[in-house]
């Protein structure tokens, strides 16, 4: 178990908070791009339920992975490879087909509930990462934590500057996100 506190899990935990907050920041930016005269109330709830979403889901897949360790735990350099790297392989081929075609904007508004839907469709990868994390004895509260905190903290960054990052950022931000993933996967594999 790798349960213990110390500064390279911190780091590490960071890392990966950003990479994971990487869909959630091209979100925020998108909608803020398509919106430019959203709501107040509406453009601080994008942060806030991202931030939410992405420190439940990995406590969540860690809890659902918990069930399963003892089954994986022989394996649990190449599960959490396999598992990063296809998420991060994920994120990377939706970036390039971003960067190749970008979406144009819907004339619709961002509703309250649409907000919900993107929280848990951005998150859905933590889930996974937890999942990861029960299979490599993280310290959950430590990773779970530190994603939801570095989501909160980057989305936030990202309506502070808004259309100043520029129509590309979130595609290569999700690319960076992935590529990071992919990394902290060999890492453990490696490790």
């Amino acid at each position: 178990m790798d349960a213990s506190f110390s500064i390279a899990n911190l780091i590490e935990a960071l890392v990966l908070g950003v990479a994971l907050a990487m869909d959630a920041m091209a979100v925020t930016l998108s909608n803020t791009l398509c919106e430019p005269d959203m709501p107040r109330s509406k453009k601080l709830a994008m942060p806030v339920a991202f931030a939410l979403f992405q420190m439940a889901m990995p406590i969540a897949g860690f809890f659902g992975g918990t069930l399963i360790a003892p089954l994986i735990d022989a394996y649990a350099g190449i599960v959490s490879l396999a598992i990063l790297a296809f998420v991060g392989g994920k994120m990377v081929v939706e970036a390039v087909g971003e960067m190749r075609e970008p979406e144009s904007c819907s004339t619709a508004r961002l509703s309250w509930a649409t907000i919900g839907m993107e929280a848990v469709a951005t998150s859905i990868d933590a889930f996974v990462v937890g999942v990861s994390f029960a299979a490599s004895g993280k310290d959950i509260v430590l990773y779970g934590g530190a994603i939801g905190i570095t989501t909160l903290l980057c989305c936030l960054a990202v309506l502070a500057i808004g259309r100043r990052l520029g129509e590309h950022f979130g595609a290569r931000a999700q690319l960076a996100g992935g590529i990071v993933l992919i990394v902290i996967g060999l890492k453990a594999f490696l490790g």
